[in-house]
């Protein structure tokens, strides 16, 4: 059976009108709710049974206009600020749909869909300062390559005998801060070493993990008997934005022997704007660094990215010989670069695409001019902050991540289910909408500016809503 259709010429037709239909969403978005919940009948309709038969494709596509479209998680929305998600671009969206359409399997093999994820790889070495001979893959996002990358790293430690072998008894211990994503304590889990041979280091004022005390951890480590192998440094800690003193940890790495990693999920592209990469200086010297391009660099979920200094290491530690995977020296089963070699995935999408479509058509310079203003935006809402005495600035803001609350008539729990039923309530509201993580123990609101749509007037609206939040339930509590 052909799952062509029948009429070529209608099919154009509800194409063009679930584009205009997308685009349109997108065009009017500060028009809209960020966030509005799904009405419990709406989800129930989605608990239907398998389908058999045929639905026509008017039909699906009016269903997902109606009753999907409206009801989004809201990142795209400029007034969004809850988590560290980038807005995707319409560019990106184009990619994305031409991908689909071309249907390229990207695990290897000779087709030019891997020249497109070459070059983007080439661009990568290029604004990291790493060498040509690097290597680099995308992933589904930075936990995938943050998890890659401890699989690296052990390989580097214990030699190609740990992919047959396993880790056995080898004591080997990473080290990070106790910021750091929890997805690098689940790498160390899912890699066999185990999430209890991680180090948290303490922290200094701003956020950034204390060298001091990590050397310290690594020499009472080795005198122990233990093994050493990884340093995890951050470039943009998830919660308050922090960035570790890369080229300090990667003269610490160096002197010690050990895989120098660097998780940039939030804050690597910074790279990208001058006037923020002084702050990543160190970032060059990494043996690896995984980071989001779906973040600041704006293109269309998923679209993570692991780069490896080392080439070889990077191949030894996926690559695998396999009668179905076998090379020719000519015809389909050609090409010299098969991505498999070097992860875990054989189906793999054409994620590289929308990326291309992101960098071709705005240009890098333009996405350096967006990472900026967010972190200027961040500037302004901190002064907004301290200059209102009912608010509370919580961290330093050193990139584009602003962590406060709102005081409260009184300190302790009460405050705490304050600023947690003001976000909830900003979400519901659907202008603008934070996130809430706890610092010191202490409830926080988060507002992390990504999106390259976000203005100086959502900052206002955030300060605004929030004050307003705050004194009509002190209010109420007080009553």
């Amino acid at each position: 059976m052909n799952l062509d259709p029948d009429d070529w010429s209608d099919l154009r037709d509800q194409g063009h009108g679930l584009m205009d239909a997308i685009l349109g969403h997108i065009e009017t978005l500060r028009d809209q709710p960020l966030w509005r919940a799904p009405p419990d009948e709406l989800r129930a309709s989605f608990r239907e049974p398998l389908p058999h038969a045929p639905t026509p494709i008017a039909a699906v596509g009016r269903t997902f206009v109606e009753t999907v479209l409206p009801y989004s998680s809201g990142n795209a929305h400029p007034g969004f600020m809850g988590w560290v998600q980038g807005g995707g671009t319409t560019a990106g969206m184009l990619g994305e749909m031409l991908a689909a359409g071309l249907n390229a399997n990207l695990g290897g093999r000779d087709h030019m869909a891997l020249e497109v994820e070459q070059q983007v790889l080439a661009w990568t070495r290029q604004m990291f300062g790493f060498p040509q001979t690097a290597s680099g893959l995308f992933v589904t996002g930075a936990s995938q390559a943050n998890f890659m990358a401890v699989l690296i790293a052990r390989l580097r430690a214990l030699g190609p005998s740990v992919r047959t072998a396993g880790v056995g008894a080898a004591p080997l211990i990473a080290y990070a801060s106790r910021a750091v994503h929890g997805c690098v304590s689940r790498a160390m889990d899912m890699s066999g070493i185990g999430a209890g041979q991680l180090r948290l280091v303490p922290t200094d004022a701003a956020g950034a993990i204390r060298i001091d005390v990590l050397a310290q951890a690594i020499a009472a480590d080795r005198a122990a008997g233990l093994r050493p192998f990884l340093i995890v440094g951050s470039a943009g800690t998830v919660d308050i934005g922090a960035v570790d003193d890369l080229d300090g940890l990667a003269d610490l790495a160096a002197a010690e022997d050990l895989h120098f990693h660097v998780d940039g999920a939030l804050g690597a592209l910074g790279v990208l704007a001058p006037s923020l990469a002084p702050k990543f200086k160190g970032l060059e010297r990494a043996c690896s660094i995984a980071f989001d391009w779906h973040k600041w660099g704006q293109t269309p979920y998923d679209a993570g990215f692991l780069l490896v200094r080392d080439a070889e290491l990077h191949r030894s530690a996926f690559a695998g010989e396999a009668a179905y995977l076998s090379r020719a020296d000519r015809g389909l089963a050609g090409g010299d670069w098969w991505p498999c070699d070097y992860g875990p995935d054989l189906s793999r999408g054409f994620r590289a695409l929308k990326t291309w479509f992101t960098l071709k058509t705005y240009g890098v310079d333009a996405l350096g001019q967006v990472i900026a203003q967010t972190c200027d935006l961040a500037a302004e809402l901190a002064a907004r902050i301290e200059a209102e005495p009912e608010l509370e600035l919580m961290a330093p803001v050193a990139l584009n991540v602003v962590c406060f609350r709102y005081r409260g008539p009184t300190p302790g729990a009460a405050a705490e289910d304050l600023n947690a039923q003001i976000v909830a309530d900003l979400q519901i509201a659907g202008q603008v909408a934070p996130s809430l993580t706890r610092l010191d123990g202490r409830t926080a609101i988060r507002a992390a500016i990504v999106n390259h749509r976000t203005e100086r007037r959502d900052i206002e609206t955030l300060v605004s809503s929030v004050l307003a939040l705050g004194r009509t339930a002190s209010q109420r509590r007080a009553a």
